[in-house]
């Protein structure tokens, strides 16, 4: 077994992940001219300095680099003569950095870097969307060295798993440790939402309200069955996708602490975890405080440089957003579980899926994940109704324009 594991660039960071079967880390500046999968708000600062430093210190220890170039849209500027600037001089950078591969989502940079910069391994990321054989063949014979196979689609399909990897020679990564709902309808616009925030030059200029997260967030508070009705990999049931010829597997989440990562490393290295499964699979909840402004700028400056927008939005609205945020463990640690699922309850989840066309099924029908969230989930309800009410107010300041004084009479 692979791991490509997420860094967050801090200098403890190689050391909690000593050991491991890490080959590979991946990351990149909180923003550059192409952008990436995650918003500028969501990292922490680093410099180019810092960023070279932290590629070559795990080249030392025999762990590669991938830089992330994935953004699902680049606002037409790679067709453009200073478009076409940017991304020479981005791909210098990396390659001077000793980065090993680059990640893109888009087929024309794929082209691109293997002609101007031949030394550098391209995959493909979950960006691209790959979920079924022509696609994987498409970008193999673009002269792809791996493709991340679009988790919300194919994590639990396992009829496509064998048939997309019968199909290729080239590696295919799963990620293991991701929470979005099953073909989600909103993972195609958040893509392109947190491409653009992390833009430099963008007119958003970083700023991004997450709709989609929010969406997210609150369906799954809503109907708990939402937790499991998602495309997360147990570390116990690792072996499955292996069997299917499955090797290399991606950990997330670059925004986390440390502490975190080492734990999420270590549970799949291991193929066991004893204790809440949202510890590993969740972007957002962490109790460890360092991975909120210890030791660097923290929260308070990052709503001031990404959020305070007094021209784009109205403060007041904004602050309702701030503390439905904060109470969710999105800006803030988290002092406990209002949402607890048992891992170990869940032994014996996956295998029943694979009876399950979950494509073709209704899951209000099917009442599979249902019956398993009465086993191994629990929310605290008092957090649960609290949560829905900010929700609610939230969703009303978006829709009916208030969040930019702009009210419908």
């Amino acid at each position: 077994m692979k791991l490509s594991v997420a860094t967050n660039f801090n200098s403890d960071f190689l050391d909690a992940i000593e050991g491991y079967p890490v080959t590979e880390l991946f990351g990149k500046l909180p923003s550059d001219s192409l952008g990436g999968g995650r918003a500028s708000f969501m990292l922490s600062p680093l410099t180019v300095g810092q960023f070279k430093d932290h590629v070559r210190a795990a080249a030392k220890r025999g762990i590669g680099f991938n830089y992330l170039i994935n953004p699902a849209c680049m606002d037409n500027r790679e067709y453009t003569r200073q478009g076409q600037a940017d991304l020479e001089r981005l791909l210098e950078m990396v390659e001077e950095c000793g980065a090993t591969a680059v990640t893109v989502s888009l087929p024309f940079l794929i082209s691109i870097i293997k002609k101007r910069h031949p030394s550098l391994k391209v995959r493909v990321g979950v960006y691209a969307r790959v979920d079924s054989v022509a696609k994987a063949k498409f970008w193999e014979e673009l002269g792809a060295d791996c493709i991340t196979l679009e988790s919300i689609s194919v994590n639990r399909d396992f009829a496509m798993l064998e048939a997309i990897r019968k199909a290729v020679k080239l590696e295919l990564q799963l990620i293991a440790n991701s929470n979005c709902m099953m073909f989600c309808p909103l993972s195609g616009q958040h893509m392109v939402n947190l491409s653009h925030a992390s833009q430099q030059g963008h007119a958003s200029r970083g700023f991004m309200i997450d709709y989609c997260a929010l969406r997210c967030s609150a369906d799954k508070l809503m109907d708990p069955s939402n937790y499991l009705r998602s495309e997360f990999i147990r570390p116990e049931d690792i072996d499955l996708y292996v069997q299917m010829g499955f090797t290399s597997f991606k950990i997330l989440e670059r925004g986390a602490p440390t502490s975190v990562m080492a734990q999420r490393v270590r549970a799949y290295s291991e193929r066991s975890f004893d204790g809440n499964l949202l510890d590993l699979i969740q972007p957002y909840g962490y109790k460890d405080k360092s991975g909120f402004g210890t030791g660097r700028p923290g929260n308070l400056w990052k709503f001031l440089k990404y959020f305070f927008r007094p021209g784009t939005v109205k403060t007041s609205e904004l602050l309702k957003l701030k503390k439905l945020a904060e109470k969710r463990g999105l800006l803030s640690a988290m002092e406990w579980d209002p949402v607890y699922i048992d891992n170990k309850e869940l032994d014996g989840f996956l295998a029943g899926m694979k009876e399950i066309d979950c494509r073709t099924s209704d899951c209000s029908a099917c009442g599979y994940c249902a019956a398993w969230t009465e086993r191994g989930v629990k929310v605290d309800r008092k957090f649960q109704s609290e949560m829905l009410e900010l929700y609610s107010d939230a969703f009303d300041s978006l829709y009916s324009g208030k969040l930019w004084g702009i009210e419908a009479r």
